[in-house]
């Protein structure tokens, strides 16, 4: 499935700079390369050196076809899809085309030697490619995805309300003046959180929201949280999906803060390397409390919401390192349109 906000809308034809559509192309052509292999094979013992020599003609076709695809990937999404394909097919024509006349007469008795056989297998390997995304657009279309990203927005909020009244509750006999402060801070953040944030956010802003939750913790638990900010290569343009940071923040207090009675500090750094955004939050844990359980439910959220956004190109690890709890995320570098 292409990205449902790279895209901007609901085309059919695959993004095919995005690494899971690359992957998926890559593992359906050479699924045909086998079978190939397997019909060209006498017996099984030939099978592994048929494979290599049908390969050997069928892989550098892929990959530069992948390349200019990529290379074109605006072009091909500002056509009609029907105009799109058309395109698509030419290339592969062109490309298998170019490959038969420079090096064909090197395998003659083993590979698709001819233009008109190449051109066969090319159109037909690409209609099959092409269909399997059409067919899968359809059924992970961007509504059906845009739902479940609403879904898993949904089951995130009804946390960050309960823990944040606590926090206001707990200040309303001690020091009303600040705890009416905080209900105007949750309202402004409320507004904000319940919004369909269906589109990506830019990070600027859901390091303001992560803020905002923790201003409103440190009411509640003082000086045992602790917040190191490591924004320095932070590019504040970058999209990410929204509601990234805070159930990492949420779970870092709960989690971590809150069961050591001195408390502890909570480090997020943001930083760009080269096309990658990376974002890395640590927090303390006791060496007795059960933290991985606790986190497990919003982990699964937010890399769930990750495949549906960027598929494979992002990714997110979690790991104890010491007495550390920390969590990694990886995206994609992107930023609006301009």
């Amino acid at each position: 499935m292409t990205s449902i906000n790279q895209t901007g809308s609901g085309i059919r034809l695959p993004n095919f700079c995005n690494l899971g559509v690359m992957l998926r192309v890559m593992v359906i052509a050479n699924l045909f390369v086998l079978a190939a292999a397997v019909i060209r094979s006498p017996r099984m013992a030939d099978l592994g050196g048929q494979f290599l020599i049908a390969a050997a003609f069928a892989e550098p076709v892929l990959i530069v076809s992948l390349t200019l695809l990529c290379a074109g990937r605006r072009v091909l999404h500002s056509m009609r899809y029907p105009a799109a394909v058309a395109a698509v097919a030419c290339v592969e024509l062109g490309l298998a085309w170019a490959w038969v006349e420079a090096f064909g007469a090197m395998l003659p008795d083993q590979a698709a030697s001819s233009p008109g056989r190449a051109a066969f297998l090319a159109l037909f390997v690409t209609g099959i490619v092409l269909a399997y995304f059409d067919l899968r657009a359809r059924a992970l279309s961007p509504a059906v995805a845009q739902a479940r990203i609403q879904a898993l927005q949904a089951r995130i909020r009804p946390h960050f309300l309960f823990n944040s009244i606590n926090a206001v509750l707990s200040l309303i006999r001690s020091e009303p003046k600040r705890a009416e402060r905080a209900l105007e801070d949750l309202a402004d953040l409320f507004r904000v959180l319940m919004a369909d944030n269906l589109a990506l956010n830019p990070l600027s802003k859901e390091i303001d929201i992560a803020r905002q939750y923790l201003a409103i913790e440190e009411l509640r638990l003082g000086e045992r949280l602790r917040v190191a900010w490591r924004l320095e290569g932070m590019p504040a343009d970058a999209l990410v999906p929204a509601l990234l940071l805070q159930p990492l923040v949420e779970n870092a207090v709960y989690h971590g803060i809150e069961p050591i009675a001195a408390g502890g500090e909570i480090s997020i750094a943001v930083q760009a390397k080269g096309g990658e955004l990376v974002i890395r939050l640590t927090n303390p844990i006791r060496s007795s409390g059960d933290h991985h359980a606790g986190n497990r439910m919003a982990l699964a959220n937010i890399r769930e919401r990750l495949q549906l956004h960027f598929d494979a190109e992002a990714s997110m690890q979690s790991r104890i390192d010491g007495h550390a709890y920390e969590v990694t995320i990886r995206l994609p570098y992107i930023t609006a349109p301009r």
